[in-house]
């Protein structure tokens, strides 16, 4: 038994310091870790040394700023994570170990009318696919990731409502899944673990306030505060889409008229084209037509990217972020969107706001939510099982 500011308890917060330190970046290089939590560079050495002999960690040389240096990760069959991605039309699953690694990814179509309980059957089914597949242990599962498109409720952990996936609203995802898996399960929404995502893997590396704006059936923003993601008190912070642009403009599934989003969603802009280009059009091929130069596509994508901007631009003058980050199909447009979107926040944001604030298409693709479910569940999962199940137990000290 430890006695709270004891030896032994300080020494147990430090392990667990540079543990928490490594699981949340990936790897570090010990210089790193000591600026990361605050440790000695002889302390921080140390605690590496005795991590790697337990088999917590693995060390491999690398270079730093053209010097040589050792790079720290935790080791590669210390533990797995699942990502879960429930979207409008598809399910995604992947597999990633505690070192950022991903082990294994699968995508398939999901029918938006199907039921919440088929849909938990289809994730359950895939997750154990794949951990099949794969042939990880199982038993090594530390926890689930598990993203939907609608507000979670943080204090029941139900989903609210939403016009994205009618037929789950008032579940509980989290408390659904980890019945069929056995293992715990973090929840959030979409755009949050977009954020997270390319935070951790994707254009947001580096920065720690960032907004992730995603414009798909719905328009939602994930926003990041000082590298930890904001939510709110009831779990709404970011709904970007809901932001007023014309009192007078179209009814929006919120009941309000004018919402950014009855101006951005695929819902609302693919019917612009229909008597151009008739029906089936979809956002990705709006896109791809627009990058081969047609007129029409162009025009349209340049109105939603400064639509985009008016509310990108309210999000500097209220929270000034360095970064805002474009997801979802439309990212893929490129300038095309991400000009109009500068040109937007140039006119409506205040100039010293403006001037910090860089716009980048999103590097993940459609992967962005279930990387970021992974790394919900990295950020999520203790320490202390870690180390205990790999450090030796302590020495008592008393006989």
């Amino acid at each position: 038994m430890e006695t709270p500011g004891s030896q032994s308890s300080l020494h147990r917060a430090n392990l667990e310091r540079v543990v928490r330190a490594v699981r949340m970046a990936g790897s570090l290089t010990q210089a790193e870790i000591a600026r990361t939590t605050g440790l000695s560079a002889a302390t921080v050495s140390n605690i590496v040394r005795e991590l790697k002999d337990s088999g917590t960690v693995e060390v491999t040389p690398t270079s730093a700023g053209g010097r040589r240096a050792r790079s720290v990760s935790l080791s590669g069959d210390a533990g797995l994570v699942v990502g879960v991605d429930f979207g409008h039309t598809h399910l995604r699953v992947a597999i990633g170990n505690l070192a950022h690694q991903v082990l294994a990814e699968e995508a398939e179509p999901l029918d938006v009318d199907a039921s919440a309980a088929q849909g938990f059957d289809r994730a359950e089914e895939l997750v154990n696919r794949l951990i099949e597949a794969s042939g990880v242990d199982r038993s090594k599962v530390a926890g689930v990731g598990l993203g939907v498109p609608g507000p979670i409720d943080v204090e029941t952990g139900t989903l609210g409502s939403t016009a994205i996936l009618p037929g789950w609203q008032g579940t509980n995802p989290g408390q659904e899944l980890a019945g069929r898996l056995g293992v715990p399960v973090y929840v959030d929404n979409d755009a949050n673990l977009g954020a997270l995502g390319e935070l951790v893997w994707g254009s947001g590396r580096g920065v720690k306030d960032l907004a992730y704006i995603k414009v798909a059936s719905g328009v939602g923003a994930g926003l990041v505060i000082n590298g930890q993601i904001y939510r709110g008190p009831g779990g709404t912070a970011g709904e970007i889409g809901h932001i007023t642009l014309d009192e007078s403009g179209p009814v929006c599934r919120c009941g309000n008229r004018g919402c950014l989003e009855t101006f951005t969603a695929a819902r609302y802009v693919l019917p612009l084209l229909e008597s151009s280009h008739g029906s089936g059009l979809t956002m990705e091929k709006v896109v791809a037509l627009a990058r081969d130069g047609d007129p029409g596509c162009r025009r349209v994508i340049a109105d939603v990217g400064r639509h985009i901007g008016s509310g990108v631009a309210n999000l500097c003058n209220l929270l000034n972020p360095s970064r805002v980050v474009l997801g979802g199909d439309l990212a893929d447009s490129g300038e095309l969107v991400l000009g109009p979107i500068r040109e937007s926040v140039g006119r409506y944001a205040i100039p010293s706001a403006a001037r910090k604030l860089s716009v980048l298409p999103g590097a993940l693709g459609g992967r962005a939510e279930v990387l970021g479910a992974l790394a919900l569940a990295l950020s999520e999962m203790g320490d202390s099982t870690l180390l205990d199940g790999a450090m030796p137990a302590p020495t008592p000290a008393f006989t």
